[in-house]
């Protein structure tokens, strides 16, 4: 009997063996992972230099006119667009340092040159162009000072920002013209 059922259970295990096993379940999907945090990139500052004759020159070219009642010198991107000039008035033998932007009133002007500085209360004034400007006697030493400046020279004026303009012989030129 033993044999019998054995026969017997032979053929249901092999037909068991045939059938598939139960598919696994298919898991449930995984979320992809979270991007990481996306940080926003640092401000790079530009140092400030510790020296005002170690910042970097203000962008620009000097360029120079003679006319009938004098000469200038502008400083700018273009001849159109100045951002600082120097004129002779020959008529009063006077240069006028002149800023251009507008002030509400009159404003201290500080100029630093390689050996001194010297701070002038600058009149707004609007010929055309609004401008803040002051005048010297064309002999002021402190014009020599400016020219001479080893290279360069910087014009401080509240409310706009500080020039550092090269000093080239356009300078010279309108000096010697009223001198």
């Amino acid at each position: 009997m033993t044999a019998l059922r054995l026969l017997i259970a032979l053929p249901i295990v092999a037909l068991a063996a045939c059938v598939p096993s139960a598919p696994a379940p298919t898991p449930a999907p995984t979320p992809a992972p979270a991007p990481p945090p996306t940080q926003a990139p640092e401000e790079v500052v530009a140092p400030t230099p510790s020296n005002w004759m170690d910042a970097p020159q203000t962008a620009g070219d000097w360029s120079y006119v003679a006319y009938a009642s004098g000469s200038s010198a502008s400083f700018g991107v273009s001849a159109d667009q100045p951002r600082f000039a120097i004129a002779c008035v020959k008529a009063s033998r006077t240069i006028a340092l002149m800023r251009f932007g507008r002030a509400a009133a009159p404003v201290p002007m500080t100029i630093r040159t390689e050996f001194s500085s010297r701070t002038f209360t600058a009149e707004p004034k609007d010929d055309g162009q609004p401008t803040i400007r002051t005048e010297l006697p064309a002999r002021d030493s402190f014009l020599d000072a400016i020219a001479f400046s080893k290279g360069r020279f910087s014009v401080e004026m509240y409310g706009l920002d500080t020039l550092y303009l090269p000093s080239w012989p356009e300078i010279s030129r309108v000096l010697d013209d009223c001198r």
